[in-house]
């Protein structure tokens, strides 16, 4: 388990800053052409939606936490979207004027779990799986149609693509999710990680202790966690 320290300081400067230190946390998955391909699924015809409780929630520099027989586990890149007002049911054409801004979010996954349940729910829940940081880039100071997003795993480019290739938006994904539910501020969506992780690359490539994951969103900066086994 994490010491308070690393799994209260983000919640803490959220808390601060949005008035909860509990955002809800809305990723999508496949929202790539090309990880859709590599996974051997079929292309999504809406916003395939799952989420992550805060409990994942760690900062720039905190440790991802393996538990122990934890099996694959990936790193995942993604440009997250940092609700800032409420939004319910808003049109796209005002989408944007919701979000607060933009940072960088790593969806750490464990596959034996994600996979062995049929469902993503567990695989995706684990404490420290959500790093998110290392800043938010105002929405007015960044265009977010293209930017490069890559991850690095101990300086090695295992992924590098551009958010040109998002099957949904941004603007999409606000106003689909805001049809599911109240987006609230500090509230987050993650919009997606490209093709190249881990558990699709021949030979495999699984998160170990000691590693290092970099993951950045060009405009917004470089988001870095060490990995560590959970005692």
């Amino acid at each position: 388990m994490a010491t308070p320290t690393e799994s209260t300081s983000i919640r803490e400067q959220w808390a601060a800053r949005f008035g909860s230190a509990a955002p809800k946390i809305v990723c999508v998955g496949l929202n790539y052409r090309d990880h859709a391909s590599e996974s051997s699924f079929e292309l999504p015809t809406a916003p395939l939606l799952f989420g992550k409780f805060a409990n994942t929630l760690c900062g720039d520099g905190d440790p991802i936490l393996l538990p122990p027989g934890i099996g694959h586990v990936d790193a995942e890149t993604e440009l997250a979207v940092v609700i800032g007002s409420v939004a319910e049911s808003v049109p796209e054409a005002e989408a944007l004027s919701y979000v607060a801004g933009y940072t960088c979010a790593n969806d750490v996954s464990a596959r034996d779990a994600q996979f062995g349940d049929g469902q993503w729910f567990r695989g995706k829940s684990y404490n420290t799986f959500c790093p998110v940081g290392p800043r938010i880039v105002p929405r007015e100071e960044l265009d977010v149609s293209d930017l490069r997003i890559q991850q690095r795993l101990n300086g090695e480019l295992l992924q590098d693509s551009s958010t040109r290739h998002l099957i949904f938006s941004v603007p999409e994904l606000v106003a689909y999710v805001s049809r599911v539910m109240t987006l609230e501020p500090g509230d987050l969506i993650l919009t997606g990680t490209p093709e190249g992780v881990g558990v699709f690359r021949d030979p495999k490539v699984t998160l170990g202790d000691g590693d290092l994951v970099e993951v950045e969103v060009e405009g917004i900066g470089v988001l870095r966690n060490p990995v560590r086994e959970a005692s």
